[in-house]
């Protein structure tokens, strides 16, 4: 049955499906964490822009998923279940050869939404692409974690997959495992990403070795990384600066840059805890501008408001990060504009600056939630205590935003 169903949306969606896309991403497997948990982090790049959080029932499992807010929710690019399996992927170009002919293509997020409905596992993962016909229509690194301590990457494309263990060492020294563009399983020197990747690995190595591979880690140091590991440049250097105002900075091959549209990061559970108390922390929409907002797939039909929108409607939180992105890059209808950024807009010596705004407001959000997860870690998931969060973040986002942006919505 779900061969036969693969078999039709693939021939629907050929000839709708065909973005541009690379992220940056990490698996993390909880023996390299502080507390034990599993993370999974990407960091979303993608010519869609306009990007909504949504919350899917009626397959085996329920689920919260990014998705584009043009799409028709057939495809899903990052999410968790209430299984407690987590999925996102970042596209290879290395997986394929050149002389590939194959129409399918750009499926992935059409896959990792059947995951999302069916699997508890990572093995599942492997079972359900041994079940679904070739060609997958897939070039990705597929990371997932799972409730039960599985994390790593699937390294798939149109007919084979490779998995790489994060709680390996042989694989992984460190316990985790990074893939922005490129497979490691791939045609070598080939693919993209190769700038980012080295600034993620120097990051996080440095996290791991100060023991601090932890949410707020991958929100704000990862998510909202100014360093460039080839040229030594670290742009945060420049925020304190006097003659500072309307200068441009390059700004190409970081891991936050123009095409960044979502930061997805999920904070999983030790084998043997409930996985409704699987934490999923959001960014919509263009990251310096936006606020990290955390879900939990066991809050009944609901969502922020502030993240979602019916049908092809588009969210309210990206459309004022879209909005404040503007101001970012004043150049943008030139030829590469996209490269070169007003970066007082991002920070500067008044502490005015995107970044440095919604950073303080985050650590507040941040404190609220850990204080509910610590205490249903004890007690058990509430969704009522959920639901009330999610009310009163919608009122505190609107009013931020008012406050520190002039902005009214």
């Amino acid at each position: 049955m779900m061969r036969k169903k693969y078999l039709i949306i693939i021939a629907l969606l050929l000839v709708v499906w065909n973005y541009s896309i690379a992220c940056t991403t990490a698996i993390v497997s909880g023996k390299a964490t502080p507390d034990g948990r599993p993370l999974l982090w990407k960091h979303r790049d993608t010519d869609q822009f306009d990007n909504k959080m949504m919350r899917f029932s009626g397959g085996r499992f329920d689920y919260i998923g990014l998705v584009n807010s043009n799409d028709s929710l057939s495809h899903v690019w990052c999410g968790t279940n209430s299984a407690g399996f987590s999925i996102m992927n970042s596209a290879s170009y290395n997986l394929i050869p050149g002389y590939d002919t194959i129409e399918a293509k750009d499926l992935e997020g059409y896959i990792m939404k059947l995951a999302l409905e069916n699997c508890v596992t990572i093995q599942d993962f492997a079972n359900l692409l041994d079940t679904l016909p070739k060609p997958w229509g897939v070039s990705a690194n597929f990371g997932i974690i799972d409730s039960y301590g599985g994390a790593g990457y699937y390294e798939a494309n149109n007919s084979n997959y490779k998995f790489f263990d994060a709680n390996n060492p042989e694989i992984a020294p460190n316990g985790y495992l990074i893939r922005t563009n490129f497979s490691v399983s791939g045609i070598e020197n080939m693919g993209a990403g190769y700038n980012r990747f080295n600034t993620a690995n120097s990051i996080l190595s440095e996290a791991f070795f100060q023991g601090g591979l932890n949410p707020e880690f991958f929100l704000h140091k990862a998510t909202l990384c100014l360093r460039h590991d080839l040229t030594k440049t670290d742009l945060y250097s420049e925020f304190s600066k006097e003659n500072f105002e309307n200068r441009m900075y390059p700004f190409r091959d970081f891991i936050l840059r123009y095409s960044s549209s979502s930061t997805f990061l999920v904070q999983g559970v030790k084998s043997g805890e409930s996985p409704l108390l699987v934490t999923s922390w959001i960014k919509l929409g263009f990251q310096p501008a936006s606020v990290a907002i955390p879900l939990w797939v066991g809050t009944i039909n609901s969502i922020p408001k502030i993240l979602t929108a019916p049908l092809q409607e588009k969210s309210q939180l990206c459309d004022i990060t879209l909005k404040l992105k503007e101001s970012c890059f004043p150049y943008i209808k030139w030829n590469e504009g996209e490269n070169y950024v007003l970066l007082e807009k991002l920070g500067n010596k008044n502490g005015t600056g995107m970044i440095q705004l919604t950073v303080l407001f985050d650590k507040e959000i941040m404190v609220r939630a850990d204080k509910m997860i610590s205490k249903w870690r004890k007690s058990g998931f509430d969704s009522c205590d959920t639901q009330s969060f999610y009310d009163e973040i919608d009122r505190q986002i609107h009013y931020f935003y008012a406050q520190n942006f002039e902005l009214n919505i």
